[in-house]
């Protein structure tokens, strides 16, 4: 359960790094470098927390080994496509930052936060429904600030290229924070498995 709670703190920390990257991009491009510091650092947690869910008897953790690989997975996927779109700044020479793609990250440090908590309410036992709900709805503000950037780019008579790179942009934000609401929906899923458990 520590290598899980670890690993929502890198998602927590990846989000919070994205956002100032973004914020006063390019002046903070420097933190693009710090964010694939996190995304390995979230490989080896998922690498550790997969191989022992493969390794273990009976150890005892609030869920089984299916949940816990795809809980460990939809962690490390938050982190990779933060990364990718801080990877994109650079890739795509992005002179200046959108203002949805800002509060996109805003949206993503929301949904790091309500899962590292959720992740510590598995452990503790204490009520996670207001975590989970709080994610769904940080899930639907992104598709929001999705729709809402897309539109903006078309809107202006803009570059097409600057089109093409705030898209894909985009896409990886949106990626990020639907990982976020995967997360959510294997908490979810554990959470019911432990109402039906005999006591």
């Amino acid at each position: 359960m520590g290598l899980v709670e670890e690993a929502g703190r890198n998602v927590q920390r990846c989000g919070l790094l994205l956002r100032d990257l973004l914020v006063d991009y390019p002046e903070h491009a420097t933190l693009a470098q710090d964010l694939k510091v996190c995304e390995q650092e979230g490989d080896r947690i998922t690498h550790d927390i997969i191989h022992r869910l493969a390794g273990r008897g009976r150890v005892r953790a609030p869920f089984d080994a299916g949940d816990g690989y795809a809980l460990a997975t939809a962690l490390d996927d938050i982190v990779d496509h933060s990364e990718q779109a801080a990877a994109q700044l650079g890739l795509y020479g992005v002179e200046a930052p959108m203002e949805q793609a800002v509060e996109f990250t805003e949206v993503l440090v929301g949904a790091g936060e309500q899962i590292a908590q959720a992740l510590r309410s598995l452990r503790t036992g204490t009520e996670l429904g207001p975590h989970l709900v709080e994610i769904h709805r940080l899930e639907n503000e992104g598709d929001r600030l999705q729709r809402d950037g897309v539109a903006s780019l078309f809107a202006g008579g803009i570059d097409p290229m600057v089109v093409i790179r705030w898209k894909d942009i985009f896409e990886s934000l949106e990626a990020a924070v639907d990982a976020c609401e995967t997360v959510a929906h294997v908490l979810e899923g554990i959470t019911l498995k432990q109402r039906r458990r005999p006591r």
